[in-house]
């Protein structure tokens, strides 16, 4: 028998902040703005958040380019970082994790310095720990771009959309 993402969510059992207490992660604070913008807007069952960068509060965890001043281990563990900042922004706007029936769309922006080719295993750092905390079901579709550069001299930007449960 094969559950729905949302009767997935919904079991005590199975749920996303249930996932993250057996994982033992423990999300930081979540993310404030850099300028004038919303963190998040919900529209309808979808919630948008803002470009999730790998800080604690305004300072950089990472700072620098793939194939310049980091390599992929280190950039794919920005992406990671990026990745609990989403998950607590989540939590804030919607109470708890366990309203996210899936995750929709990841984008990861990396900044890369020449011809750099590790752009999905940089992105697998994000896309590991959403699936960890959502399961494999709620895999999102997934675009990953070299950039120039980010905000603050981060190696990693992530875009995120997610499903709310009904």
């Amino acid at each position: 028998m094969s559950t729905t993402s949302k009767e997935r969510v919904q079991s005590p059992d199975t749920g996303a902040e249930q996932r993250l207490k057996v994982l033992g992660i423990s999300l930081p604070e979540p993310p404030e703005p850099l300028g004038i913008y919303a963190m998040s807007v919900q529209s309808g069952s979808q919630l948008f958040l803002t470009g999730m960068l790998p800080t604690r509060g305004h300072t950089p965890q990472f700072v620098g380019r793939l194939g310049a001043e980091l390599d992929a281990d280190a950039a794919r563990e920005s992406a990671r970082v990026a990745a609990l900042n989403a998950l607590a922004l989540v939590r804030r706007q919607l109470g708890s994790l366990d309203r996210i029936a899936r995750v929709v769309r990841l984008g990861v922006f990396v900044a890369t310095a020449g011809d750099v080719r590790e752009h999905p295993k940089v992105a697998d750092g994000a896309s590991v720990l959403l699936q960890d905390v959502f399961g494999k079901a709620s895999n999102p579709s997934r675009v990953v771009v070299g950039v120039a550069s980010l905000p603050l001299g981060v190696p990693v930007e992530l875009d995120l959309i997610f499903e709310i449960a009904e």
